[in-house]
């Protein structure tokens, strides 16, 4: 069989990898604080029919050898951890992160999450959660008589109870940071958590060891760029046209083969 056949497969396996991380890029453009993903590629091992300095019978010493590639593979879809667009909306539980870091989210089961997504809500016991109902780590409640809420850029929060003219601190965010956030295991919901390959969680004030600060009243939007993704779509579809024609090649000379 001509290596032709299985070395442009792995191309097109390739390209439709790469044309599903596009495609999940393009639909979570208008996701807060959605980070976009990219594949990686890698050539796969080279049959050596002749090694570069091998010596031959006459003595010679070739300076180039003869290696034929097998093809390529998808070693992995990295997250990049670029700061997002900011949309201001004006909500006072609205908040987004200048900087790095992630805000923290705990599950029921008790494991912390970490999201990018400062949309925060409040629930019916006062606690400050997440879109899906997980409270903030620490956890912080707003009174229910609070008539306005202020979130400073180190992330305390104060609140203005009705009938008072003086505000008092009800709680502190804190973010934390990571040695290596494309290590970062992704959960969906917008939710990551720690691997071997992240690193330990540093947990710190906002402003504070390399985080950022906070930003009431903004949310992150989502760091995809539409033109960007869309030029990636084309060149990837073009790449994979390319090795369906060494296919169509190869299967050709192998039908002429077979008529001899």
């Amino acid at each position: 069989m001509i290596k032709a056949l299985n070395t442009a497969a792995t191309g097109m396996v390739a390209q439709q990898t790469n044309i599903d991380v596009i495609a999940n890029n393009m639909a979570n453009v208008n996701t807060t604080g959605f980070k976009k993903s990219r594949a990686e590629f890698q050539d796969l091992i080279y049959q050596t029919i002749r090694s570069p300095g091998a010596t031959l019978n006459d003595g010679s010493q070739l300076p180039t050898g003869i290696q034929i590639g097998q093809g390529t593979r998808t070693v992995s879809t990295e997250f990049i951890h670029t700061q997002g667009s900011f949309e201001q909306t004006g909500n006072q539980l609205d908040m987004a992160i200048e900087g790095n870091g992630f805000f923290q989210v705990v599950r029921p089961s008790g494991q912390i999450n970490y999201t990018r997504a400062g949309n925060f809500k409040v629930d019916a016991n006062g606690r400050l959660t997440s879109v899906d109902g997980f409270g903030i780590e620490p956890a912080i409640n707003i009174p229910p008589d609070a008539a306005s809420i202020s979130i400073a850029s180190d992330g305390t929060i104060s609140v203005t109870q009705a009938g008072q003219t003086t505000s008092q601190q009800v709680g502190q965010v804190q973010i934390a940071t990571f040695p290596n956030t494309a290590g970062l295991r992704a959960m969906g919901r917008g939710l990551f958590i720690p691997s071997d390959a992240s690193g330990t969680a540093l947990v710190t004030t906002p402003g504070q060891d390399g985080a950022g600060t906070l930003a009431q009243g903004f949310l992150e939007g989502s760091n995809v760029q539409v033109v960007n993704e869309m030029i990636d779509l084309i060149s990837s579809q073009r790449a994979y046209e390319v090795n369906q024609r060494v296919v169509q090649a190869a299967d050709d000379m192998l039908r002429k083969t077979a008529e001899r």
